[in-house]
């Protein structure tokens, strides 16, 4: 029997991003975004949520544009790092041994270790209480060759991404490929194979 954990922001798996803006003047900044999630295809478009009083809030506020980068596990410990100290007060990027680059389509840069970067421009930005939503119109991906398979397609076990718990504040790694999205469901379809999504 399931027990109640009351009204809480306990959904799984959630996301270990790191959020990539300039400050006013110029510097590169870096937030661990969780609250985050890929929201439209068509523009294709992700949001990440923030406190106004991060300074990732003010920067993209003023900049319009944002990058997302996807580490890797091996970096959990330089992403958890830009999650717990502010930019206000020290370089996040340079403690955590990281460098950035101009983004290629936005006024943003993008870590250069992280696996996986994705360019966004602002599309929207709502009020939603204690957190706003920022909405980015992704403009660009871009990751390291290797992570290609041989279709020139990114293959999710070579990124070894990680996710992130807030019930127990704890990153864990992701595991081995359980089959294909669309493929492993087809055997409780209908005889007749017809296309139940949604």
């Amino acid at each position: 029997m399931k027990v109640s954990l009351g009204a809480a922001t306990i959904a799984l798996p959630l996301p270990a991003w790191v959020i990539c803006t300039y400050d006013q003047h110029g510097r590169a900044n870096a937030m661990t975004a969780s609250w985050t999630g890929v929201c439209c295809s068509v523009p294709p478009c992700l949001y990440f949520s923030a406190r106004e009083s991060r300074y990732t809030y003010e920067c993209v506020s003023a900049r319009r544009a944002f990058t997302v980068n996807i580490p890797s596990a091996t970096q959990a410990a330089q992403t958890d790092f830009l999650g717990i100290a502010s930019g206000r007060k020290v370089d996040k990027l340079a403690r955590a041994g990281l460098t950035t680059v101009p983004g290629k389509h936005v006024d943003a840069p993008a870590i250069v270790e992280f696996p996986l970067t994705l360019e966004c421009r602002l599309a929207q930005q709502l009020d939603l209480g204690s957190h706003t939503m920022f909405i980015g119109e992704i403009l660009d991906v871009q990751c390291f060759e290797e992570l290609l398979n041989a279709d020139g397609k990114l293959d999710g076990a070579k990124i070894r991404a990680f996710t992130y718990c807030p019930a127990d504040s704890t990153y864990y790694a992701t595991g081995p490929a359980l089959g294909g999205g669309y493929q492993l469901g087809r055997a409780l379809l209908p005889e007749s194979g017809a296309d139940q999504s949604g």
